[in-house]
C-alpha cells in the first residue's frame, strides 16, 4: 500500500460531529511545477441518506494527493437528529475544509454527491479547485425515463414484489434496496451480489433526510442555474457517466454540453462504473488528479 489511512471527527459550528477518513501517500505525494503539494481530494457519496461508500474510489488515487470522504451528517457515523437543508450541507463542506486546513480542494461527487459538488462551486467557486462529475447531477425531466428504464430491467416478478416492500412498514432494508439497486448495473447477474452488497453496507438509510433534501432540490432545482454553474464552476470540470445507468447518459451529456465541459462514457457500466469497469474508471480518475496537481 502506498498510502496511509486515518480517521477523525470534527465537530461543526451547530453542534453536529461529522467523522471522517483521509488518505494520504506515505512519502507526501508529487509536487506541482510551483513545489507545493496538490489541493487535496474530496469525495463526496450519494444518497442523500447513505452513509459513505467511496473507499475504492479513494484507493485509486490517493497515493496522488490526501483524500478526504465522510459520513454526511444524520449517517454512518455522523450521528445527527434534525433538519437537513441543501445550504447546511454545503456549510459542513466548508467546515470541514476549514477543520482539514485546506483552502480549496479537488472535489469527486458521485450521484447526488455531484449535486452537493456543484452547489459548493455555487457558493464558494474559490474552493474548488477541480471537479468531477460523476452520475450526475441529473438535470430536466428524467425521471420518467429512469423509471420506465429500472422497470424494462426487472421481470414482472421483481417489479410485484418491489411494490409490495415499499408498501410494508416492517420489511427489510436488505430485501428492499437489493430490489431497487440492482438494475443500477450493467451486468445483472454481478448487480444483484453489489446490490446485496451495497444494501448490507450502507444501512441504516436515513429516510427522513432523503425526503427533505429530496424536497429541497425540486424545490430549488439546479436546471434554474446551469450559466451561474458555468460561471462559477472551475475551469478543470469533467462529467463522467456510466452507458448503462438506467438513469438516462443523454441528460448527463445535456448537461455536458451547457457548461462546456467534458464528458466521459464508461462503456459496460451502470450508476456505479469503478465496480465493472475499475481499470477505465481508475485511469480517468488518475489522469484528472494528475493535470490538477500538475498545474
Amino acid at each position: 500500500m502506498t498510502f496511509i489511512e486515518k480517521q477523525g471527527r470534527t465537530s461543526l459550528t451547530d453542534g453536529a460531529r461529522v467523522r471522517w477518513t483521509a488518505a494520504a501517500p506515505v512519502d507526501g505525494g508529487p509536487r506541482g511545477a510551483d513545489g507545493e503539494r496538490p489541493p487535496p481530494v474530496v469525495l463526496l457519496h450519494g444518497g442523500p441518506g447513505l452513509p459513505d461508500y467511496l473507499a475504492d474510489v479513494a484507493a485509486m488515487v490517493a497515493d496522488l494527493a490526501p483524500v478526504y470522504r465522510y459520513d454526511q451528517r444524520g449517517t454512518g457515523r455522523s450521528p445527527w437528529q434534525g433538519r437537513h437543508t441543501l445550504a447546511r450541507h454545503v456549510d459542513d463542506l466548508g467546515e470541514l475544509l476549514d477543520a482539514w486546513g485546506a483552502r480549496r480542494a479537488v472535489l469527486i461527487g458521485h450521484s447526488y454527491g455531484a449535486d452537493l459538488a456543484a452547489r459548493f462551486c455555487l457558493a464558494h467557486p474559490d474552493r474548488a479547485a477541480a471537479a468531477m462529475l460523476m452520475c450526475g447531477p441529473f438535470l430536466g425531466d428524467w425521471r420518467a425515463a429512469y423509471r420506465a428504464e429500472r422497470k424494462r430491467r426487472m421481470t414482472e416478478a421483481q417489479r410485484e414484489r418491489l411494490r409490495v416492500l415499499e408498501g410494508v412498514p416492517h420489511r427489510t432494508e436488505d430485501q428492499l434496496l437489493t430490489l431497487a439497486w440492482f438494475t443500477d448495473h450493467s451486468d445483472a447477474g454481478r448487480g444483484r451480489r453489489w446490490a446485496e452488497r451495497g444494501a448490507r453496507l450502507r444501512r441504516p438509510v436515513a429516510w427522513a433526510m432523503n425526503r427533505e433534501l429530496g424536497d429541497a432540490g425540486r424545490a430549488d432545482p439546479l436546471d434554474g442555474r446551469v450559466d451561474e454553474l458555468r460561471e462559477r464552476l472551475p475551469a478543470r470540470t469533467e462529467l463522467l457517466g456510466g452507458c448503462d445507468d438506467p438513469r438516462p447518459l443523454s441528460a448527463l451529456a445535456a448537461l455536458a454540453r451547457d457548461l462546456g465541459h467534458p464528458l466521459t462514457r464508461i462503456e459496460g457500466a451502470g450508476h456505479e462504473p469503478w465496480l465493472e469497469r475499475p481499470d477505465v474508471v481508475r485511469a480517468c480518475l488518475r489522469r484528472f488528479v494528475r493535470d490538477v496537481s500538475a498545474a
